[in-house]
């Protein structure tokens, strides 16, 4: 096989310039994500029906429809609506945080739910409120038992990030398929790919692992 590695030095500062791209988009995405999972998280926890049966209907319908048809809604629908033109990387982001919000609020529910109700109860016999004892009794316990759903949840957030690539955000892959179809070749750009995305993910799972240990 004849492995042109002339081509990956050309590409490199581009692929590097678009891998810093992946990390941004991947981290604001995870944030924007967690902060509107919180909240439909409690949302699906309501006794309310009128609040409860729109988080469930939002849970599944980003659980339910690909990903890769969530990006094109947003890009060629949603963010035009609102900014009257299309913007790749604001897409990106919104769509990814939309998509992730629906599996961290699905995380937030399990892991609220997997502290026994004897804790609110010994919360509320302390005198605390409702808020108190989500704060400072419930949620500090559940938070340790959701790292690790979590940290799944990132790295396949930075995986899935490539797919934003199919509406021009220059991302890594938006300039490993430039590279791929410049000079028409399959093993340089995309094993390339492969590999940063590896050491992306690899390296984030150690951290996790570190920070499991932390909290213990």
């Amino acid at each position: 096989m004849d492995f042109r590695l002339d081509i990956i030095v050309e590409y490199l500062p581009l692929i590097l310039k678009g891998t810093l791209l992946t990390i941004g988009i991947s981290i604001g995405s995870i944030v924007i994500g967690s902060i509107l999972g919180l909240f439909i998280g409690f949302g699906k926890m309501s006794p309310r029906t009128l609040v409860k049966w729109p988080m469930n209907a939002y849970v599944h319908f980003f659980r339910g429809t690909p990903l890769y048809v969530q990006i094109l809604i947003v890009h060629f629908g949603l963010i035009p609506l609102i900014i009257g033109k299309s913007d790749p990387i604001m897409a990106a982001i919104t769509a990814l945080s939309l998509n992730s919000a629906a599996y961290t609020a699905e995380i937030y529910r399990a892991g609220i739910q997997s502290i026994s109700t004897g804790q609110k109860e010994a919360a509320y016999s302390l005198g605390m409120t409702h808020n108190q004892a989500m704060r400072f009794v419930i949620l500090p316990q559940a938070i340790k038992r959701m790292i690790p759903a979590f940290g799944n949840e990132f790295i396949v957030l930075v995986k899935d990030s490539s797919l934003v690539a199919i509406i021009a955000a220059p991302e890594m892959m938006y300039w490993t398929n430039l590279m791929s179809g410049q000079y028409y070749r399959i093993w340089e750009p995309y094993l390339t790919a492969a590999l940063i995305y590896f050491i992306l993910t690899y390296s984030l799972s150690k951290l996790l692992n570190v920070l499991e240990r932390k909290v213990a």
